[in-house]
């Protein structure tokens, strides 16, 4: 039995480095390395923007970020599938205590089929 796409045209790539590369994904891959992962990890535009918010006092984005490994592997750890979902703290603009936000996480295959974990806000993909 032969697959769909055997001879299939490629119409448009988009590859994980060149979201990479163009900032659409953010590399956190040192901060989770120092955290206990062992595979590539990237956050999307918008879990960055939270990462990063200098509006919220008393942390920096590596702290932030430190934070978030840390609640998505407590998850990561109980989950017996490649999606994971986790509701962090965070201090927002709009607020004086620390709200959850909803992320989910996947891990897939990269570019050369290397296991990836890619960490979103609820609703991206």
């Amino acid at each position: 039995m032969s697959n769909l796409f055997d001879d299939a045209d490629i119409v448009f790539r988009y590859t994980r480095q060149e979201a990479l590369e163009d900032g659409v994904l953010i590399d956190l891959s040192d901060t989770a390395k120092e955290a206990g992962f062992r595979f590539p990890l990237a956050v999307t535009q918008g879990v960055f923007a939270i990462l990063n918010n200098t509006d919220a006092p008393g942390q920096d984005l590596k702290g932030r970020s430190w934070d978030m490994l840390m609640i998505f592997r407590k998850y990561a750890r109980r989950t017996n599938g490649n999606v994971i979902r986790f509701a962090p703290l965070f201090l927002m603009p709009d607020s004086k205590k620390p709200k959850p936000v909803q992320m989910w996480a996947k891990c897939g295959p990269g570019d050369d089929a290397e296991p990836v974990i890619t960490i979103m806000l609820e609703g991206e993909d």
